[in-house]
C-alpha cells in the first residue's frame, strides 16, 4: 500500500471515529435530558397523582424529596462506581435501572410504591448522571470539539427543568400523570440501544479500591443536609430536626474530608476539587443552581396561581428559556470559550442572567408575560447557557481518567445541593416578604395577589444577587484555562477510545 493510500485510509478511519463519537454524544444527551427533566416533570403531575392515589398535602413533598435524597446523597458513590465498573457499563446499568424504577412508578397502586419508585430513580440517576458527564469528558478531552460537546451537554443540563415542565403539562393534560413516569422508559430504551451500539470502549487506569469509610460518611452527611433543606419548607429554620440534620450533616462531611486526607484510595481525591479552576467552577455552578431553581419554582407559581395559566400553558410559557440556553451554550459558547476562556464567560454569562432576573421586577398582577416574562426568559437563558457550558467544562478539565467518574459526580452534587439550598432559602424569603406586605390588613383576593407579586420581586432580586456572586467567583477564582489547554494536554491522562 502506498503512502498516499495509507494516509487516505487513516483519514477515513478518523472521520468514521469522529462521526461515531458525535452520534454517541446524542445518546448521552438523551440520557442526561431524562435525568434532568425528571426533577421537574412530576411537579406538574402531582395534583392529578394526589387525586388518584389519595395522599395528603403534607405527603406530597415526598415525591420530590425521595428523588432528591437518593440522587443527592448517592452521587459521589455513583461517581466512584463509574470508575470501578467503567463508564460505558455504568451508563448502561444506570439507564436500565432508571427505566425499571420508572415502570414501577407508572404502575404504582399506592403512594408508598410511588415514593419507592422515585427513590429508585434517584439512586440510578446518581449512577447515570456522572457516567454521562464522564463519557463526554473522556471522549472530548481538548480543543474546539470539547467546547462544542460541552455546549450541547450543558444546554440539556440547564434547560431540562423547563423541558420537564412542558412535557409534564402535555402528558398530564392529554394522557395521564402516570405517563410522566412511563415517558422515561422511552428515553431510556432509545439511549440504551443506541449507546450499546455506538459508545466506544474506553481504556481506563488501574481500578481504584473502594473507600468504605469515605462512602459511609459522605453519603450519610449528604442525606442529612439534603433532608434538612427539604424539611425547612414545611417545618421552618428553627425546627429541631432541621437544625439537627444540618449539624449532623456538616459534622459527617467534615469527617469525610479528614478521612479523604488520610486514606490511600480516597472516594474523592481532594486535588479534584481543591484545584483553583475546578473549585471556582464548581462553586459557580452551585450558586447558579440557587438562582435557577428559584426561577422555575416561583415563576411557575406566578403563571399558574396569579395569572391562572394551565399546566400546559405554563410549560409552553417556559419554551423560550431552553431555546435561549441552547443559543448561549452552543452557538455562542463554542465560539467564545476557545477565544476568551472560562473566566470571562462564567462572569459575563452570570451578569447577563442576573439582568434577566432583574427584568422580572416589572411583574404585576396583570398578564406580564409578553412584555416582562418573555424577554426575561430569553436574556436569562442566554446568560445561563454561557455560564453553565464554561463552568461544566472547566470543572472536569485535566482530571485523570481514573477519577473522571467521581469528578463528574461532584459537578452534579454541587448543582443538587445548590438547588436544595435555593429552594429552601428562597421559599423562606418569599414567605417572609408576603407576610410583611400583608401585615395587619384584612385579607382580600386583590391584597393576596399583590402580596404574592411583591414576594416574587424580592425572591428574584435575591436570585439575581446569587448570580452576581457567580460573576465574582468566576472573575476571582477561575483563571484563563484556555492558555493551559492550548499549551499542552497530558495525553497520558486521557482515555483512549478503542473501536
Amino acid at each position: 500500500m502506498s503512502l498516499q493510500d495509507r494516509s487516505t485510509s487513516l483519514m477515513a478511519g478518523r472521520g468514521a471515529a469522529d462521526r461515531r463519537k458525535w452520534l454517541a454524544l446524542a445518546f448521552i444527551v438523551i440520557a442526561q435530558l431524562m435525568v434532568v427533566l425528571d426533577a421537574t416533570i412530576v411537579t406538574v403531575a402531582m395534583p392529578a397523582a394526589q387525586v388518584d392515589l389519595g395522599f395528603t398535602d403534607a405527603d406530597r413533598q415526598w415525591i420530590v424529596t425521595a428523588y432528591a435524597l437518593a440522587f443527592g446523597s448517592l452521587l459521589l458513590l455513583g461517581g466512584r462506581l463509574v470508575d470501578l465498573f467503567g463508564q460505558k457499563r455504568a451508563f448502561l446499568i444506570g439507564l436500565a435501572g432508571f427505566a425499571l424504577a420508572s415502570v414501577l412508578g407508572g404502575v404504582a397502586p399506592s403512594f408508598a410504591t410511588l415514593i419507592l419508585a422515585r427513590a429508585g430513580q434517584g439512586a440510578f440517576g446518581a449512577l447515570l448522571a456522572p457516567a454521562s458527564l464522564a463519557l463526554v469528558t473522556t471522549m472530548f478531552p481538548e480543543g474546539e470539539d470539547r467546547s462544542k460537546a460541552f455546549g450541547v451537554f450543558s444546554a440539556v443540563a440547564a434547560s431540562g427543568g423547563a423541558t420537564g415542565l412542558l412535557l409534564g403539562g402535555v402528558l398530564t393534560e392529554y394522557l395521564s400523570w402516570r405517563w410522566c413516569m412511563f415517558v422515561n422508559v422511552v428515553f431510556a430504551l432509545v439511549a440504551l440501544v443506541g449507546a450499546a451500539a455506538v459508545l466506544p470502549r474506553l481504556t481506563r487506569a488501574a481500578r481504584p479500591r473502594f473507600d468504605m469509610p469515605g462512602t459511609a460518611t459522605v453519603t450519610l452527611g449528604l442525606v442529612a443536609i439534603v433532608y434538612g433543606f427539604a424539611r425547612v419548607e414545611t417545618a421552618g429554620w428553627s425546627d429541631v430536626v432541621v437544625l439537627g440534620s444540618f449539624a449532623g450533616g456538616v459534622a459527617l462531611v467534615t469527617l469525610f474530608v479528614l478521612v479523604q486526607r488520610r486514606v490511600t484510595h480516597p472516594l474523592l481525591p481532594l486535588p479534584v476539587v481543591l484545584d483553583r479552576d475546578r473549585g471556582g467552577a464548581l462553586l459557580a455552578l452551585g450558586l447558579t443552581s440557587v438562582g435557577l431553581f428559584g426561577l422555575f419554582l416561583f415563576l411557575t407559581y406566578y403563571l399558574q396561581v396569579t395569572l391562572g395559566y394551565s399546566a400546559l400553558m405554563t410549560g409552553l410559557a417556559f419554551v423560550p428559556f431552553p431555546l435561549a440556553i441552547i443559543a448561549g451554550s452552543t452557538f455562542l459558547s463554542s465560539r467564545l470559550l476557545p477565544r476568551f476562556g472560562p473566566r470571562v464567560l462564567i462572569a459575563a454569562g452570570a451578569l447577563v442572567a442576573a439582568a434577566g432576573l432583574l427584568i422580572l421586577q416589572a411583574l404585576s398582577v396583570q398578564d406580564s408575560y409578553p412584555a416582562v416574562v418573555l424577554p426575561a426568559l430569553v436574556v436569562m437563558g442566554i446568560g445561563v447557557g454561557l455560564t453553565f457550558s464554561a463552568a461544566v467544562s472547566t470543572s472536569t478539565f485535566g482530571v485523570a481518567p481514573g477519577d473522571a467518574g467521581v469528578a463528574s459526580a461532584t459537578v452534579n452534587m454541587v448543582q443538587q445541593v445548590g438547588g436544595s439550598i435555593g429552594t429552601a432559602l428562597l421559599s423562606s424569603i418569599y414567605a417572609g416578604a408576603v407576610t410583611r406586605y400583608i401585615g395587619a390588613r384584612p385579607s382580600t383576593q386583590a391584597l393576596s395577589n399583590a402580596a404574592a407579586v411583591h414576594g416574587y420581586h424580592v425572591t428574584f432580586a435575591v436570585s439575581a444577587l446569587a448570580l452576581v456572586g457567580v460573576a465574582v467567583v468566576g472573575g476571582l477564582l477561575v483563571r484563563r484555562v484556555r492558555d493551559r489547554a492550548s499549551a499542552a494536554v497530558d495525553h497520558d491522562q486521557v482515555s483512549v477510545a478503542v473501536h
